[in-house]
């Protein structure tokens, strides 16, 4: 098996608006290893978020590779991308995207639920205890604070325990205290399940809880630091 969980080579991505053609990913090449944390950080419109979207699936590229997992996205159709992303990817975004009608515990168990799971919400009921919202079940994301939607959303992402986390300005949202008992747990949970995280962040003190840091700017992956061991 690959020591590497994220392999891209050359990647690019463009996309047409009302101006024409815009290069986004303008030949990305990236190595993450399995377990590994890894902080992007850079300007607004630097390409970050849309890096992420890619090694989701969630955006195709133009022209480059993209493996994730050991699966070559390129040759996956849009259900098959589904599928990948349910085994592969648990994601959180900045603005939390839970489905206003559901509970916290429907909300947690969705992923195992469109993967045809039959334990679904005790397993899902077992993350949310992980957070620290086993009163909260009930309730729905309206009934809860930012903080605690945004632990509904880490629940989630870990509950079908995926080999990746991507993690997209999480505490974008959030005030500093919450922003960062959010991040203590994120970390909290990444170290226990070994998964492998990739976090977008403008907080440069949430960067350097990383092992590497990388920089983009205009599309393109700058200077690595690693963390002290």
């Amino acid at each position: 098996m690959s020591q590497s969980i994220v392999e891209l080579k050359d990647l690019q991505l463009s996309l047409v608006g009302g101006g024409g053609r815009v290069n986004i990913l303008r030949g990305v090449d990236l190595e993450v290893a399995r377990g590994e944390t890894l902080s992007i950080v850079g300007p607004s419109g630097a390409g970050k978020t849309t890096l992420l979207m890619a090694v989701s699936g969630l955006e195709r590229a133009t022209a480059g590779r993209i493996r994730v997992a050991g699966v070559d996205l390129a040759g996956l159709d849009e259900d098959e991308l589904a599928r990948f992303r349910r085994e592969h990817v648990g994601i959180v975004f900045q603005s939390f995207h839970l489905v206003p009608t559901m509970t916290a515990l429907e909300n947690a168990a969705l992923p195992l639920e469109f993967a045809g799971e039959q334990d679904a919400q005790p397993r899902a009921l077992e993350a949310l205890t992980a957070v620290g919202l086993q009163e909260r079940v009930d309730h729905f994301p309206g009934q809860l604070s930012g903080g605690e939607q945004q632990r509904v959303a880490l629940a989630r992402a870990f509950v079908a325990n995926p080999s990746l986390i991507l993690a997209d300005e999480p505490t974008g949202n959030l005030d500093l205290e919450t922003g960062e008992r959010v991040m203590d747990l994120l970390f909290r949970l990444q170290a226990e399940q070994g998964t492998t995280l990739i976090l977008v962040t403008h907080d440069e003190r949430l960067s350097a809880r990383c092992t590497r840091r990388l920089q983009m700017v205009d599309g393109r992956l700058l200077e690595s630091t690693r963390s002290p061991s």
